[in-house]
């Protein structure tokens, strides 16, 4: 596990300013550093920078760069790549000279090429050159574990882990894309391939991009979700029982992988299902090898609402864990808030960012590595969400029919929609095909543009049906809020539909993000049994009555779990890992808040409409999530807001 970057460039970036940048990294890898330069053909120069966190082969045969056998290769490599060692009984004709995983990437060019990417699996971002070809390709892990940003600025790349690097590189002018600001704040995060600067990229999941001086000559996607679960969902298993075992056994062998490592590994513990399953799993694996118990983290809340550490505990000590827990207070959460910008370095607003921080700090006082149950929801059914989109399929015509009648004009400028009830107005609202799964509120969207535009007060005029039919593309320059994509999805079933989305947005975008940036500011590295690719890939052979079943979420997770743990212990409301936001917001917060908001300050800012802004954070300040019509339920907005104006505080002002 490591932070990357580096470039290829005809402007002069000097081994020092590279030191520079890749030193920003220095919490993605605090035991070793690697910078080297590479003269090319036509005046261009490779640069590869890379810090340390030094997991398999802790020797200095493990540095990086690292380069092949007779010089033609050199990479800078961040991840892990999980069968590396049955890649190595493949690759016998190469020399190796270390025991890591990084030396099996530069074998397996040379052996398979570009293609090399379909062999490897794990968790990776990759930075290769090639000195026979005069290429640098870069690729990203299948599903989006780590990050991978590229500049393109003309003929030139700068390519790292994060935008720190980027941001110190000599020449970067900070432009920041307005356009996209209203999706920030309806989504939380900024979705790949967009970033927050012009001209920046993410490089997707499951895809591959060579650079040949100074132009792109390949991006090619080595894995997508959409044709995986085609190809895979035609070969059904349709017997539970068997369904079950084989989705057992491939989870047995995820975790048996991930505990693979040269230092300690502990996991993450909450005490719901999907990590509650990891843990179990991966003490079972420990007691058969007579290994020391499972050590396992958990951080709880004074406040009942958020709290599940007695959960967690209690699973821990059923299983037998060296389990380590510690209570936090508000101020504790508050300390974590000033943090966000610099380790999160582009806009992220997912506030439960603050506990998974807190419990990779936990961890890392024990370990070096820690399991989680991420992505049990996305691959499972697990969200709350998708038994509200079956419902709005099964409600699809009727909602044609609202549709139709609530253009009916009434006087005084109404329309009949607009007496309906909130989830009836929904509902009709949800005529677009391309965004039929993502079931939102119109006042969100309106107030999201808003915040650029100023003109809620015209969309009010608007029935919700008019303004959620119209292509927002045509109010401005703007990203539209929702995905627009849906029409790229198999039809048929809008849950399994919603599901990939979320698999190639929500997954990626957020969840990853979040855990990659908390875990690795505290130089912590974060494993997931259930983004292994066969689990990823079985389960798009389980038919989806087998995870939707009758009514339970996770069904065939659950039944899996309940082999390992009484199902009493487990069988309880998810409480999630957020904060009182609202709370915060209206409280210990609210003088930064208001400075943020002030008319002067954005109006010299010039990103948002200053008057609008400024009275809508007044009007929220009064009345905050308390269900008034000037400020109701917006606390997730004005949050967005919060955390772009710390951000531009930190690195623009």
């Amino acid at each position: 596990m490591c932070g990357i970057c580096g470039y290829i460039s005809k402007r002069r970036i000097t081994k020092e300013e590279l030191s520079v940048m890749n030193d920003t990294l220095t919490h993605r890898g605090p035991n070793d550093a690697g910078v080297e330069l590479y003269p090319e053909q036509d005046g261009y120069v490779v640069g590869f920078a890379q810090r340390r966190l030094s997991i398999l082969d802790l020797s200095p045969s493990g540095h990086q760069p690292m380069h092949s056998q007779g010089g033609r290769l050199s990479v800078v490599f961040n991840g892990e790549i999980y069968n590396y060692q049955e890649l190595k009984k493949e690759l016998t004709g190469y020399p190796f000279q270390s025991s890591c995983d990084t030396e099996v990437i530069l074998a397996a060019y040379l052996k398979w090429g570009k293609e090399f990417v379909d062999h490897i699996h794990g968790m990776f971002a990759i930075a290769l050159y090639d000195r026979e070809t005069s290429e640098v390709m870069l690729v990203r892990d299948r599903i989006g574990k780590k990050p991978l940003y590229y500049w393109k600025d003309g003929k030139n790349l700068v390519f790292s882990s994060e935008l720190k690097p980027i941001l110190y590189c000599p020449g970067f002018p900070k432009e920041v894309r307005r356009e996209i600001l209203p999706r920030f704040l309806f989504q939380q995060y900024i979705q790949a391939p967009e970033t927050i600067f012009r001209d920046v990229y993410q490089l997707e999941p499951g895809t591959f991009l060579v650079f040949h001086l100074g132009t792109i000559t390949g991006k090619r996607k080595y894995w997508d979700i959409r044709e995986t679960y085609l190809r895979r969902s035609r070969e059904p298993v349709q017997d539970f029982a068997e369904a079950k075992e084989g989705l057992k056994e491939r989870l047995q062998e995820a975790v048996k992988k991930r505990l693979v490592a040269d230092v300690p590994v502990g996991c993450f513990l909450s005490g719901g299902y999907d990590s509650s399953l990891v843990a179990a799993l991966a003490s079972r694996q420990l007691q058969s090898q007579k290994l020391p118990p499972l050590k396992t983290f958990t951080i709880g809340f004074q406040d009942p609402a958020f709290n599940e550490a007695r959960y967690a505990k209690e699973v821990a000590e059923y299983l037998g864990c060296d389990h380590t827990e510690l209570y936090i207070d508000e101020k504790e959460m508050l300390n974590q808030v000033e943090a966000l910008p610099y380790y999160f370095d582009e806009p992220f607003a997912d506030n439960s960012e603050i506990a998974t921080m807190l419990v990779a700090k936990l961890a890392k006082s024990r370990v070096d590595v820690a399991l989680s149950g991420d992505a049990g929801d996305e691959f499972f059914c697990g969200y709350n969400i998708y038994p509200n989109v079956a419902q709005a399929q099964k409600l699809n015509a009727l909602g044609a029919v609202t549709d139709f009648a609530g253009r009916l004009p009434l006087p005084q400028g109404k329309h009949l929609i607009d007496l309906l009830p909130f989830r009836v107005r929904v509902v009709a609202a949800n005529r677009d095909p391309e965004t039929k799964l993502q079931i939102c509120s119109p006042t969100y969207l309106r107030v999201a543009h808003a915040f650029l535009s100023g003109e809620e007060e015209t969309d009010r005029r608007i029935s919700a049906i008019a303004y959620l039919a119209q292509d927002l593309n045509e109010r401005g320059a703007v990203i539209p809020c929702r995905y627009p994509v849906e029409s790229t999805y198999p039809q048929g079933d809008w849950v399994v539909s919603r599901m990939l989305l979320d698999m190639d947005t929500y997954l990626p975008g957020d969840i990853l993000t979040k855990v990659d940036r908390a875990s690795m500011r505290y130089s912590l590295e974060s494993r997931c049994p259930l983004m292994d690719t066969e689990v990823m890939e079985y389960s798009f052979r389980i038919p989806q009555k087998f995870k939707y079943h009758h009514g339970c979420k996770k069904y065939i997770l659950k039944e899996i779990a309940y082999d390992y743990l009484p199902k009493e212990m487990l069988d309880r409301p998810k409480t999630g890992f957020g904060v009182p936001i609202d709370a915060w917001l209206r409280g210990p917060l609210a003088g930064k808040l208001r400075e943020y908001a002030d008319s002067a300050h954005l109006k010299g800012q010039g990103i948002f409409d200053a008057s609008y802004v400024s009275s809508f954070i007044d009007r929220y300040l009064k009345n905050g999530d308390a269900g008034a019509a000037t400020g109701a339920n917006y606390s997730k907005i004005v949050w967005s807001f919060f955390v772009f104006e710390q951000w531009w505080e930190k690195w623009m002002s």
